[in-house]
């Protein structure tokens, strides 16, 4: 993809907290930018850009805690439980590179105010949802909308923001988006534990209306017009046609399969999402403008920190999941309770992400294997807990292994992506850093359908022992990452220290 995107979230309060990065302000022309809004005016852009990433970071992780909650009212089961999460993550993978060559294509203003207009009705439909099919379409549109809307607000910033300001905005999406990761899940369990007018769930939806009503309109007031939208970028449709229909032939099979059975709809819907993969693959070869750029799938350094990517993305953002349903289940903790119980992970990503950034440089790649080893030690001390204790565990014991496992995620969030951009060429890496935060969006959604179907599986002989079986399966992702670690480049690209 040609327009920046930030770092994404998955569900589950994973906030990769290192800064984005983008090239210096320029026209389209590609001169540099000769005159750039007042201080005053980039500084309400900047709010507003953050106010619309948060919005994102939010809903895609409200659902870690509502998810049970939600089931519960509106029927639905196991089945809305995967879906949840898992449907807001794969629109927003899908289509997130799609959104970068719209708002080329169409006008970042534009796309801009499309996406938050839709994201924020999108919103209402969620938390008025009758029944669970609804709110499913519901979240898939949220998360279509989403990804029209975030790489907009970065693309606008780059072409505007003097340099100076480019750096202090950067250096604020981090910290701004750790608060929003630990806010989504804190603000889904005290809102349903308020009941606010007897509407348990909803209002985790329905507050986006103030939120993206507010956003709607400081955009058309704030936002420069288009006057350098590309007419003649191309968007692959067909690409993400097939892409599309692959993740979902997948997931949807998954998900079917280990809720109702693997009879032929499940495998036969497996065996579509395989062929269409590799319908989307060729096709990178043969499209004029790809959405993935077949120089980068013969770059090994950059396939490898993707695959690793997409392993540990997939498997923690599954087990913070599992850990919400673990928590509530089986501990009888309140949605309020398991937002706390959660919060020692996610603080740990943050102190661990933060560090990481002052780090990156001296030690690179290495980085890595010291985050997986966090995540299999602090996983094999919950899963010792586990195995001891069964359903008889409190919160605080839980808290200390569960923050040394937010620390090893932390430093392989920070870090598995920036490596992976280590050895690509300077004009790859726009499409390199967009389709990077695709996958991570993809993964999520993976990841949260397979981690929790394995969990439902095994919750039969008792929520304790679906735990254990989970933990097992997130352990085994993590030691087989170990050695892909050597495939990655050395270091970061130089010029992404910069911005940290």
């Amino acid at each position: 993809m040609d327009a920046t995107t930030h770092p994404q979230q998955q569900p589950g309060a994973q906030p990769q907290a290192h800064a984005p990065t983008a090239p210096p302000p320029t026209t389209a022309g590609g001169a540099a930018q000769a005159t750039t809004p007042s201080t005053r005016l980039m500084w309400a852009i900047l709010a507003l850009v953050l106010l619309a990433d948060a919005l994102d970071m939010i809903d895609s992780t409200v659902t870690t805690i509502a998810a049970p909650t939600v089931a519960a009212d509106l029927g639905g089961g196991q089945g809305l439980i995967k879906w949840l999460g898992s449907s807001y993550a794969l629109a927003m993978g899908v289509l997130l590179v799609v959104g970068g060559r719209l708002g080329d294509k169409f006008g970042q203003r534009r796309l801009f105010l499309t996406g938050m207009a839709g994201f924020t009705a999108a919103s209402a439909v969620c938390g008025l949802a009758p029944d669970p099919g609804l709110l499913i379409v519901a979240r898939v549109a949220q998360g279509a909308f989403g990804a029209l809307l975030i790489p907009q607000g970065m693309a606008i910033m780059t072409r505007t923001f003097s340099r100076d300001m480019l750096g202090k905005a950067f250096g604020m999406f981090g910290p701004l988006l750790g608060l929003a990761s630990v806010g989504g899940p804190i603000l889904a369990g005290l809102v349903i534990d308020a009941d606010i007018a007897g509407l348990s769930w909803r209002p985790v939806f329905l507050i986006n209306l103030l939120l993206g009503g507010v956003g709607l309109v400081l955009a058309a007031r704030l936002l420069p017009h288009d006057r350098d939208a590309r007419r003649d970028t191309v968007v692959d449709a067909i690409g993400s046609g097939l892409l599309g229909t692959a993740m979902f032939g997948l997931l949807y099979g998954l998900i079917e399969g280990s809720t109702n059975g693997w009879n032929a709809l499940p495998i036969g819907s497996l065996a579509a999402g395989a062929l269409f993969l590799a319908a989307f693959a060729r096709r990178q070869n043969t499209a004029a403008q790809p959405l993935l750029k077949p120089s980068l799938l013969r770059n090994r350094g950059f396939t490898s920190g993707m695959l690793l990517g997409l392993a540990v993305f997939a498997a923690t953002s599954g087990l913070v999941y599992v850990l919400s349903l673990y928590m509530q289940g089986a501990l009888h903790a309140s949605p309020r309770g398991a937002a706390l119980g959660l919060l020692p992970l996610t603080l740990g990503i943050i102190v661990s992400a933060g560090a990481c950034m002052a780090l990156i440089k001296r030690l690179g790649r290495t980085l890595i294997p010291i985050g997986l080893a966090f995540v299999l030690a602090g996983c094999g001390w919950l899963l010792a807990l586990v195995a001891h204790s069964g359903t008889g565990l409190s919160l605080w014991t839980l808290a200390p292994a569960v923050f040394l496992t937010g620390l090893g995620m932390g430093a392989c969030y920070g870090t598995i992506f920036d490596i992976a951009l280590g050895d690509i060429a300077a004009d790859e890496a726009g499409s390199a850093s967009g389709s990077l935060s695709a996958v991570q969006q993809l993964a999520a959604g993976i990841g949260s359908a397979a981690v929790t179907s394995v969990f439902f599986q095994n919750a039969g002989r008792g929520q304790a022992h679906a735990m254990t079986v989970s933990l097992v399966i997130v352990l085994a992702v993590a030691a087989l990452c170990l050695p892909a670690v050597g495939l990655l480049p050395r270091r970061a690209p130089e010029e992404q220290h910069g911005h940290g």
